[in-house]
Parts: C-alpha cells; structure tokens; sequence
C-alpha cells in the first residue's frame, strides 16, 4: 500500500521548516531509517530518517519549499502491506486477510455508494530530540469511541515532559495498542483510527486513488501556530489566528479549560448560542456553586472521611528515581557558607531597569551563574562527572550550569550552555526563556541534557539552609538561601545592615573533598562580594 509520511513535530514552537535537500528520488528504495531528507528550522539542520522500508512514490516538496508540520512530506509503497477495497475483499483468501488485519500500516476500505472508510495507524510523532519513547501515562478515549479532531486522545510522558497526543482526524478509535503505564515507541503506532473517506463517486479500488485522498485529509492539520497562553492543539491555535482572535481570551470547555475549535466560534459570535453560558447563567453560577459548596460540607460532615491515594507518575516518578539513585550510589557532604552580597545587589539595582525587557529580566542568577563559571575555570574538578564504577574522571569543557525550576508538572532542571562564553545579559536572557518554559512544563529536551553542574534557589521560596541531592552523574551542586538584611560589623566595629545569603553546598565525596569545595567556594563568594573582581576575571 502507498503511505503518506507526516513530517513530525520537530521541536517546541516549529510549525514549518525549509526543504533543503532530499536524500533519495522517487523511485528508490528505501530502508528503514535511512535519511529521507534534510530540513531546516529556525534554529538547526534536522535529518529526516524513515520509519519504514519501501519505494518513494511521491515527493511532495521541492528543494527550497517549505514544508508543513502534520502535512504529507513524502508517500512511499510499503512493502509486504496489502490492501482490501470494495468487494475484492469478501473472494480473498481468510488467511490473506488475517495478515492484512495483522499489519500495522494496513488500510481496510469499505465499499459504499456515497462514502468509505478506512482504518489508519496513528504514528507516535518525534515529540523531542533525542526522545525515542515515551510512557503512556492516560488513554483519554477508549476502543470504539468517537472522537472529533483535535481531540486529546493520550498524555505521553518524556523523561522530563508530560505531552498531549491529539486526534489529526474524526473518527472511530479502532484499536489501542499500549496499556497504561507502558512505553511507545516513536514512529510507531499508538492507536487505530476508522475514519469516513467522502466520495461522490464510487469508492476507490487502488492504491492510487486512497494515496492520491492521504494528502488532502492530512492538511487540515497544516501550519500550526503558538498564540496566547491557551491550552489548543495547533489547528485551533491555526484557527484562531486566521479570525484574529486572541487564544487566552477563549473561554475553553476542554478538559483544563482546553479550547477547541466550537470555543473558539462561540466567542466570535459573541457566546449567543444555545450551548454557550447564557449571561443569567453565569450570574448564577456564583449561587450555585455556593449552594453545592454549603451542601458539600454538610455532607462531608455526615459521612466519615477516606484517604486519597495518587499515583506518582510523570516528571513526578522520574525525579523519585533519580533521587534514589542518586543517594544510594553517591556519598554526599554538605558545606555552608555565608555570602555578604550588600554591593552585589547595588550594582544589579542600578542596572536592572535598563535592561529589562520581555526577552531579559536581570536578576540576581546571571551573577552567580557567570563568577561561577569563573570559579570552575580554576577548579575544573567542581565541572567533572565520574562514569558509573568510579574508575574514571572526565572533566567537562563546557560550563552547562543547570538551575532548578518548581514546575506545573513538577521538578525539572534546564541548564544554560557554554556559560564560559555568554556575557552576563546572554546569561540572563537565558534564564529568562528556560525559566517561562520550565514553568510550563514544555522545555526542550536540548535544554534538559548535558547539565555539568547545578544551582537550587530554595531562597525565592523562603529557605536558608539545605542539604540538595546531586544531579548525577554531576559532582555538585548549591542551594541559594534567601536573601536577607541582617546586621553585620564593619571593619571599624561598627554594626550595620547588611544583604545575607546562606548557601549551602553537597558534593561527590568520591571525588572531592572539604578544602577543595572551601577553596573554590571561597572564590567563588570573592567574586560575587566584590563585582570589580567578577569583572576583572572576566575574559
């Protein structure tokens, strides 16, 4: 049968990509994972393999084009699949019928006078780099179930990120093929859909024809596009942005107010249809709501109390892991230190106004990233990692300082790259784009891998001291107490207020020890102390 191969998401935000150059022609065969194309997005050159083998039939974009996200990149004949259509089906042999059933790129096309259907695999798209499965956290639909498009059809959890799967197309899921909790390859199916083929003509009896249909229905899916803050699928956000309306606006009756495409033509119509809230129902809801709010404590008061019991799961089950792991095979000791940063947060005051924008706000973590990073210069142990029987030590070159972030969907830990290279406000403008992506769960794979060592700011939430776990298979990392104003003598005996900070530090006792955390704890409080010394070091 002859299959469309949907370009994929290729990364957070990339809703189209140029063609730069095809690796094959049609007519060639091709093995699965061999390139199939190169592609270039806003931000790098990605390599398009294939996920199954097959001749080229189609190829749908020239070089320069720019290819669509969800839309057909190329169609290719697979081999071994076969295909039923009309009533050729009901003369073929059971047995050839069973391997069609079998196959996982197999299309059964019902004959009809005004429409078809077929059965399609649903392929679980690239969701990040690297990620090459994922665990099936939540089925949202069940077997047999209707869905409309755009529908959630799944929660899928990377190592760091929880992803919502939606339906490209309406129809009839046929078949689910993971349970709860196991894990989904990329590039292959995730669920069976039957789907209605419109025809005004008899249905179709080749493979032409069914391909020839594949690309029509797949670009409905077309040209995703970011707006708002709203939680939508790329279609509804495309929508949108076709009819001007702000996303964040919508008033969403998905599940966590997830807006679909009626939301969206409700509030452009002014929420006067029937299945919107009427303005009497929404003065009343507030009387409602309180009437269910009196009525359920007066229930709960008459009814004995259960516990609740959750599942960890996600990002949630991840982080248990790695904490266990990570006490049970590294010895940690913890070193405090004291910081006076009075003259520090002056400088920043004075400086802060300036640069911020939307892109950059400076706070107080581009300083300490940036003399940190100075500080590992001489004290390369501090950015070294150990391989998992501790025979080995390899210092890392590149200074990826990773900050801890209190996300929606729980802890996770986003580094900025070759901070020895970056100014303080490239730092800065860092932090600020991983920060806003961290706390809504949707960072980048990229910015989750290649970590050397880490800050946790338990100080934003009001902590002095800790004792922070290493994120192995790093060496050490610090936590940042609050800042607070405390008295302190002067060097003339006298006392006055003063900007205090507690940080306290874990490292690998494998291969640090107390003097050399002191040693490059110590420069690294010189440098932040007295900014004209940060900025003396600086290269």
């Amino acid at each position: 049968m002859i299959k469309d191969f949907i370009l994929p998401d290729i990364g957070e935000g990339v809703v189209e990509c140029e063609l730069v150059e095809w690796l094959v022609k049609e007519g060639d065969t091709v093995v699965e994972d061999q390139p199939i194309a190169d592609v270039m997005t806003d931000k790098a050159l990605v390599q398009i393999p294939a996920p199954f083998a097959g001749v080229v039939t189609k190829l749908y974009y020239a070089k320069g084009d720019i290819a669509k996200v969800h839309a057909p990149l190329y169609a290719v004949q697979i081999e071994g699949a076969v295909e039923i259509a009309g009533e050729e089906s009901a003369t073929e042999p059971a047995a050839t019928t069973a391997k069609v059933t079998e196959s996982v790129a197999a299309t059964t096309v019902n004959t009809s006078s005004s429409s078809s259907v077929s059965i399609e695999e649903f392929l679980l798209p690239d969701i990040g780099e690297g990620i090459v499965e994922c665990e099936l956290v939540e089925w949202l639909v069940s077997e047999g179930d209707w869905v409309e498009e755009d529908q959630p059809i799944a929660d899928v959890m990377t190592d760091k990120a929880l992803v919502q799967i939606p339906a490209i197309k309406a129809g009839k899921i046929a078949k689910l093929h993971y349970r709860k909790g196991q894990l989904a390859k990329v590039h292959a199916p995730l669920f069976a859909i039957e789907v209605e083929l419109a025809a005004s003509a008899p249905a179709a009896t080749n493979t032409d024809t069914v391909a020839n249909a594949a690309p029509t229905a797949q670009t409905v899916n077309a040209e995703p596009a970011r707006q708002g803050k709203a939680l939508a699928s790329p279609a509804v956000r495309r929508m949108a942005r076709s009819l001007d309306i702000d996303l964040s606006q919508v008033p969403g009756t998905g599940k966590h107010g997830r807006v679909y495409k009626e939301d969206i033509t409700r509030f452009q119509q002014g929420a006067s249809n029937v299945s919107a809230p009427s303005a009497t129902q929404v003065k009343e809801a507030p009387v409602q709501a309180t009437q269910a709010s009196q009525t359920q404590v007066q229930t709960s008061t008459e009814t004995q109390r259960a516990d609740t019991i959750e599942p960890i799961r996600g990002v949630k089950a991840v982080m248990a892991r790695m904490m266990v792991e990570s006490v049970s095979s590294i010895p940690h000791f913890t070193y405090c230190e004291e910081f006076d940063l009075t003259d520090l947060v002056a400088l920043r005051e004075s400086m802060k106004v300036k640069y911020l924008s939307d892109e950059v706000k400076l706070t107080m973590m581009p300083f300490f990233m940036k003399s940190m990073s100075l500080a590992l210069s001489q004290f390369p142990v501090m950015n070294s990692q150990v391989n998992a029987d501790c025979t080995e030590l390899t210092y890392k070159a590149r200074h990826n300082i990773g900050m801890a972030v209190d996300s929606k969907v729980g802890l996770l830990v986003p580094n900025i790259k070759d901070v020895q290279d970056k100014s303080i406000l490239e730092v800065a403008a860092e932090i600020t784009r991983l920060t806003q992506a961290a706390r809504s769960g949707r960072v980048a794979p990229a910015d989750l891998k290649d970590g050397t060592i880490s800050i946790s700011n338990i100080g934003a939430l009001g902590g002095t001291v800790a004792t922070p776990i290493i994120n192995k298979p790093e060496v050490a990392i610090v936590a940042l107490g609050k800042l607070q104003t405390l008295p302190r003598f002067n060097a003339k005996g006298e006392v006055e207020a003063r900007q205090i900070m507690q940080v306290s530090w874990s490292g690998d006792h494998r291969v640090i020890d107390g003097g050399t955390i002191a040693r490059f704890c110590n420069l690294w409080k010189q440098y932040l102390e007295q900014p004209q010394e940060m900025l003396l070091a600086m290269r």
